[in-house]
């Protein structure tokens, strides 16, 4: 078991890191993009969003499949979907083709993401499930950031199709190594699964996010999607009180660090993943860098995670969660504040430190934080835990980029807005200053949003023992 626990990192490890990867990898590259295919600003937030709805309106559901089939089985499906839908990405003629192809893009990276930390879960002990987490969680952010930095390469020298067409030797390789590597250690549950349940849960989430997606939050359509999906959640709610085996176990959230993990995630990852976004645009448009330049400017946000993120984990396991996870979020406070007072002659070297900051922020709150919500779910659930867990991150993906631009347009009208980050019009330089102003609106109020996130940090409780781990009515009273 020693051994095999370190074959399910690595195979793990992979997956997460290319399903990250391709969550971010066309922010950088994306004015190329629209460019070539003709394609408009709706099309661009739905190949970045679009993939991520995928993904995150059905890991529930997965995590409960898993649950009862086995975890290996979706996880070796997860891969080759994956690998064929990027071929297809790749392919695209048209907008509409791409972001049809980065959903199913995104059931391929959704089946990866849930089964990535619950197989880790089920090999690794308690007292180091910390360090796995984090390693693998260093993998997962780092294929993030990265996706900056090899979006650029890639459009400048062979152009953005490669980004896709890269995948396919990687995942090829991955799905055979899964397939031969990876052995089921969880044995399924013989439950009926609660179709009416899933579909309720998914149309609810589906709606609501598309909503927040769209452009215009008070335009008629968005008002009339998000009261339909909000409408739908009580009725799943009665529903899910009522079945012998739910979709989504709400048990759970009676957990306190459970529910406090959540909820923390939640803000700070709306406010992080909203942050590349705002820093490519000012690099760009009001910099005026390529492609290139600006994915190399994000290289020490890399470095940062990538040292700092197993590290972060083993000392989560020794001291607990809470402090660095609270930690972790004052440093994305202070970069945040930060990069909201940039302005056209900030140095490059200031640019930079706030990255790094930025970086370590990550860093401290991710590995910990999810130790702290996975470490309170039996093995018989771990596949609903951490489908609930990686959607209220995926959600907050998903809905930063939206909120970006709604956010935006409180400095900006949005015609102004899309028609400079399209590049279809040469900005003049009070224009450019004017953008500027709207590019600090979401960096201001993401930095509130990770404010109100340190009172779930804090409220989480303290470290649990291993005899409240593994008897979890014991922790409904810590």
């Amino acid at each position: 078991m020693t051994e095999y626990k370190w074959v399910v990192l690595t195979v793990t490890t992979v997956g997460a890191f290319m399903a990250a990867l391709d969550s971010s990898v066309l922010i950088v590259g994306l004015p190329t993009v629209l460019h070539e295919l003709n394609a408009t600003l709706v099309h661009g937030v739905w190949i970045m969003t679009g993939y991520r709805l995928a993904t995150t309106i059905l890991l529930v559901a997965i995590g409960r499949v898993a649950d009862m089939l086995g975890r290996v089985r979706l996880y070796n499906l997860g891969f080759a979907i994956f690998t064929v839908a990027s071929a297809l990405c790749g392919l695209s003629q048209t907008g509409d083709q791409l972001v049809f192809f980065r959903l199913i893009q995104g059931i391929g990276a959704a089946l990866l993401i849930v089964n990535s930390v619950t197989l880790i879960a089920d090999v690794f002990p308690s007292k180091e499930l910390g360090t796995g987490i984090g390693i693998n969680f260093m993998a997962f952010n780092l294929g993030s950031i990265v996706g900056y930095t090899i979006s650029g390469l890639m459009v400048d020298l062979v152009g953005w199709r490669y980004i896709f067409f890269l995948n396919v030797p990687v995942g090829v390789f991955g799905t055979m190594w899964a397939h031969l590597r990876l052995k089921e250690m969880h044995r399924g549950v013989s439950e009926k699964f609660d179709f009416f349940g899933a579909v309720l849960y998914s149309s609810a989430l589906t709606l609501i996010l598309i909503a927040l997606s769209l452009e215009n939050l008070g335009s008629p359509l968005v008002i009339t999607l998000l009261v339909a999906g909000l409408l739908i959640l009580p009725v799943f709610v009665i529903v899910e009180k009522k079945v012998s085996h739910p979709t989504l176990d709400l048990d759970l959230f009676k957990i306190r660090p459970f529910s406090a993990g959540n909820l923390a995630s939640f803000l700070s990852s709306v406010a992080f993943s909203s942050l590349p976004f705002v820093l490519t645009l000012y690099l760009q448009l009001v910099r005026g860098e390529d492609a290139v330049v600006t994915g190399l400017r994000f290289i020490p946000m890399e470095a940062a995670v990538f040292l700092l993120c197993p590290l972060s984990g083993r000392f989560s396991d020794r001291y607990g969660a809470r402090g660095l996870s609270t930690l972790g979020l004052l440093f994305n406070i202070g970069a945040l504040v930060w990069f909201s007072t940039l302005d056209m002659s900030t140095s490059y070297v200031a640019v930079i430190l706030g990255l790094i900051v930025a970086g370590v922020d990550r860093a401290l709150f991710i590995s910990p934080n999810a130790s702290s919500i996975m470490g309170q779910v039996s093995p018989s659930k771990r596949g609903v835990g951490n489908g609930i867990r990686t959607t209220v991150v995926q959600t907050a993906v998903v809905i930063s980029l939206p909120l970006s631009l709604t956010f935006m347009t409180l400095g900006m009208p949005y015609d102004a807005l899309s028609q400079i980050a399209a590049g279809n019009v040469s900005p003049s330089s009070e224009e450019i200053l004017t953008f500027l102003s709207a590019l600090r609106y979401p960096l201001r109020l993401s930095a509130i949003m990770v404010a109100l996130a340190l009172v779930p940090s804090l409220l989480r409780g303290r470290k649990m023992t291993v005899e409240q781990q593994e008897a979890p009515e014991l922790l409904e009273t810590t």
